[in-house]
């Protein structure tokens, strides 16, 4: 039943009241434009139901199968690998190579891409394939509900004289209408700018089954090409081919290939290659690590209108989250832009008596740069002081 809770949030609800909507006027405009009274209206009906059914049928598998999960506690087989990964506090297990842990889903998520709102999950190893199929489907439709939309309306605006009649089996079904129009006008506008949003996460999502690498990965390849300073080059180990990439998630018989735990990689490449950069990529994080102390405030609110207009205006366009701040918190910062600074919350016998959920996951976010002074004390004496 956990699964289907997933329903219950706004995602999903918009995502099924979008398609809903754009089918029944899509359904009741192609009767009025190409009337199924002959065969070919008849198929060209059913081809445009056989894309909603398509997407709902793919759409479901997106959200129902999840991404896969590692189990919680899990650790290699051997002893020795545990070196080489990552151990994630809140799951109490090691993440396998490819897995990142989702604040939102609070689980280590299996060759995670990213977590998607109007899915309610993650996309990863297990529906990376039926939230691809769902993308793509969701071009085709609504391009052909555009199609539709747009020809009954020029019909009815330059064609036809009054108000249209359909006469099916001698019989008056449908009477065109200003409400109809307006409702077809409203579907149009809704559909096309479906095509355009979804188009592009749609190609995002080609382009990492092309390669082999999630979003997470992009970023971090990104970083590993710009921390070498030695003239070498990160080999990205999951890169098997154009073609071994896309049948890796796109294949006829199964909708996901392997285990979700160990990944074929590339001759020469180890297993832990990725993790191996993630770990250094940590560690050179932690030393470039500059300490903050907090002097204003943050709720945590994402449109802190109260700070001015220019920490709107460069506020960061990510799902990364707002972190809320207290006076006189600690704060580590690794990220910054001009009016924002992304760091981790320092966890103080102060910082725990003032949180209700506190855990072994330092609490991390974004929030407004004026917010914190930089320490430039002894550290050390510093934290001392706070505790």
């Amino acid at each position: 039943m956990n699964r289907f809770r997933r329903f219950l949030h706004w995602g999903p609800i918009i995502a099924l009241g979008i398609i809903a909507f754009l089918f029944v006027c899509a359904v009741l405009a192609d009767i009025i434009w190409y009337p199924p009274d002959t065969w070919i209206g008849v198929f060209h009906l059913a081809c445009f139901c056989s894309w909603v059914v398509l997407i709902l049928r793919n759409f479901f598998k997106a959200v129902l199968d999840g991404p896969g999960y590692i189990p919680v506690g899990w650790r290699p087989e051997e002893e020795e690998d545990e070196e080489f990964l990552k151990f994630c506090n809140l799951c109490k297990g090691f993440k396998a190579p490819r897995a990142h842990h989702c604040r939102k889903c609070r689980r280590c998520i299996m060759k995670m891409d990213h977590h998607c709102p109007w899915i309610n999950n993650c996309v990863g190893h297990k529906n990376h394939k039926s939230f691809t199929l769902f993308l793509i489907f969701v071009v085709i439709g609504c391009s052909h509900a555009s199609v539709i939309l747009i020809m009954a309306c020029l019909q009815h605006l330059f064609w036809d004289e009054g108000f249209l009649i359909i006469q099916i089996y001698e019989y008056e079904v449908i009477q065109f209408n200003p409400n109809y129009l307006v409702a077809f006008c409203i579907a149009t506008g809704l559909s096309v700018g479906v095509v355009v949003a979804v188009s592009f996460l749609l190609y995002y999502q080609l382009k990492s089954i092309f390669t082999n690498q999630t979003g997470v990965e992009v970023w971090i390849l990104e970083k590993a090409d710009r921390e070498r300073t030695d003239g070498s080059v990160f080999i990205y180990p999951y890169d098997l081919g154009t073609w071994n990439n896309i049948k890796q998630v796109l294949n006829w018989s199964h909708d996901y290939v392997g285990d979700g735990i160990f990944w074929p990689v590339k001759e020469g490449c180890s297993q832990y290659d990725l993790t191996i950069e993630q770990l250094e990529q940590r560690a050179l994080k932690r030393e470039r690590m500059i300490l903050h102390r907090i002097v204003h405030e943050y709720n945590g609110s994402w449109f802190p209108i109260k700070y001015g207009c220019l920490v709107l205006y460069d506020m960061p366009w990510t799902d990364s989250p707002r972190m809320r701040v207290e006076k006189n918190d600690a704060v580590y910062v690794t990220r910054w832009r001009r009016r924002w600074l992304f760091g981790e919350k320092i966890q103080t016998k102060r910082s725990t008596k003032c949180s209700d959920d506190f855990s072994d996951e330092p609490e991390k976010g974004w929030f407004p740069r004026h917010c914190a002074m930089v320490v430039y004390d002894d550290e050390d004496e510093f934290l001392k002081k706070m505790n």
